[in-house]
Parts: structure tokens; sequence; C-alpha cells
């Protein structure tokens, strides 16, 4: 009986130290007096830097009103592709917002909130390629961003097509087009209608190939966090802050994708 009585004394020593482990990712930030969040400053108007070199975008104001709403500085890391998922996964973020898309795939990885964007893929051609649909890339050149969901697209798409990977869209992707080195490009319809506008020598091919819901991204394991983060997004759609913050960036005539909140 006693070798019982400790035993059980024993366990409870273990679940009560093991407490304060596990107080999650909410006490965990306000505890260090910091959020850490990778942000991907591939493209305008997404992410990218300033003059200043500060980093800026739609999802880098997002990322800012998540820092305002848990009372703490945010610390941003420029990550993309593949890094979104593995910085998350091995710790050294607390949240990606990082124009990442929520696919079966990734949710093995990691947790998605519901959407606080919404983007298809669509595919730029350099204007006097003669190219207006997917069937015209047969053979040609197509810049992708590594670990994407257009670099999956394409692959099934046009199995014929040579990709040029580039971990950044921009500069990287941006310049190969510019320059004439490829004569395509796939990403979010987000990215390039923004690139089209700018560049007169690049035009979008019509049509979108997929729908996306574009998501913030955490760690497994803190369902809590995950609530708040939904929480968090709810009052951006309903508040009015989305539709500002994308028409802040995509021009005031701009038509912000319709999202829904939790209630």
């Amino acid at each position: 009986m006693k070798r019982i009585l400790t035993a059980i004394a024993a366990l409870a020593l273990v679940a009560t130290t093991a407490v304060p482990a596990f107080a999650g990712m909410l006490d965990d930030i306000r505890g260090r007096n910091v959020v850490r969040i990778g942000v991907s400053l591939g493209g305008e108007p997404i992410g990218f830097r300033d003059d200043q070199n500060n980093p800026v975008g739609y999802d880098v104001d997002v990322a800012n009103m998540i820092a305002t709403k848990l009372g703490v500085p945010v610390e941003f890391t420029d990550v993309s592709g593949d890094a979104r998922i593995s910085m998350l996964v091995s710790g050294q973020l607390d949240i990606v917002v990082a124009n990442t898309s929520a696919t079966l795939e990734r949710a093995k990885s990691v947790n998605f909130t519901i959407p606080y964007n919404r983007a298809g893929l669509r595919v730029i051609v350099q204007a006097d390629s003669g190219i207006t649909d997917l069937a015209g890339l047969a053979g040609k050149k197509i810049v992708v961003g590594r670990g994407t969901t257009g670099e999956t697209f394409i692959k099934t798409a046009v199995p014929t097509a040579e990709l040029v990977y580039v971990d950044q869209f921009a500069p990287d992707g941006v310049l190969q087009l510019q320059q004439k080195r490829v004569d395509a490009a796939i990403e979010d319809s987000s990215l390039l209608d923004y690139l089209a506008t700018k560049n007169p020598s690049l035009v979008t091919i019509p049509g979108l190939y997929s729908n996306d819901p574009i998501s913030i991204a955490v760690a497994k394991g803190d369902p809590e966090f995950v609530r708040w983060l939904d929480m968090f997004v709810s009052d951006y759609i309903q508040s009015g802050a989305y539709a500002a913050n994308y028409k802040k960036w995509w021009g005031e005539t701009a038509n912000p994708p319709e999202l829904i909140a939790l209630w």
C-alpha cells in the first residue's frame, strides 16, 4: 500500500511540475515579450521591403495587427517556400503569415486558421510571347517558387515545361521575367495581378487554376492558440479591417475576395 501511495504521489508531482512547460503559446509569447512571425517578403503587395529596408505589405500589416492584439513587439523573419513550414515545426517561429495556402498536405505538419485572404494560381507571360493558355507553355521556361503550390500544379498541368526555380519570387523571379530569361511565371494571382499593372511588358493569361484559402499557420499541439487566432481573423474580417487593408494594397477599386468569419 505504501508503495502505491508513493507512486501516486510521484505521478502527482510530475503532473504538477509539467504544467508550466505546457502553459501554451499565448503565455510563452507574453512571457518573453515578443512574438516571432514569419513573413514572405518575396513580392509586392503581399510582402516586400521599403526604401528603408523595413518589411511592408498586406501580410506585414496583418502580422503587426496580431502583435498589437497580443500586446507585444513583433520580430520578423523573411521566409518562403518550404522554410515557412520547417521553421514552425522546429520552433524557430511562433506564427507564419506568409501568403501560405492551406493545403491538406501541409496540414499534416502544421495547423491553419480560417482564411484571412484568398488567391488563385495565375500565369504571367511576356506580352509579345503569343502564349494565351496553358498549352502554349509546353517546352517553355517557367519561373516557379520552390516548394509552392504553383510548382506542384505546373508539374502536372504542363509536364514538358522547363522549370526555373527561385526561393524568392521577388526580386529573383521578377528579374528573370523582366530580363526575358524566362517565358512565364506561375504564382498567386494576388502577386501577378499587381505585377502586371506595374510592367507593361508582362500580361496575365485568362483564368485562375485554383481558389486557395490563405491562412495563418502555427505549429501543432496548441489548439487554444489556433482558436485565439481564429477569433483574431474573424474580428479582422467583421470589423472592416480586412477590406480596408486589401484596398490599401490593391487599390480602392479592388474587390476583396469574400471571406467568412466564424460568427
